[in-house]
């Protein structure tokens, strides 16, 4: 269940609440009744699996792949004389 952060906007009380998504957010204020607003902040993401570690897509010393040949180019044959 996420846990919300509240601020009210009259008197300063910030405090934190525990709700399911399919509550709705609350409006006053526990300590004063004035009206409260969700205070948003930034969120710890861990991301777990192969892929996400830096040894996973770090470049090695030595060039993997190697460079495309240049092309060959035929000599053109000679006109035909008649």
């Amino acid at each position: 269940m996420p846990t919300y952060q509240y601020a009210c906007a009259d008197c300063g009380h910030q405090f934190e609440v525990f709700q399911s998504f399919s509550e709705a957010s609350l409006t006053t204020c526990p300590e004063c009744k004035g009206e409260v607003r969700k205070v948003y902040s930034a969120v710890g993401v861990v991301f777990k699996g192969s892929g996400f570690y830096k040894t996973d897509s770090a470049k090695s010393t030595k060039s993997e792949t190697t460079p495309a040949p240049a092309p060959v180019v035929a000599p053109a044959p000679a006109p035909k004389s008649d």
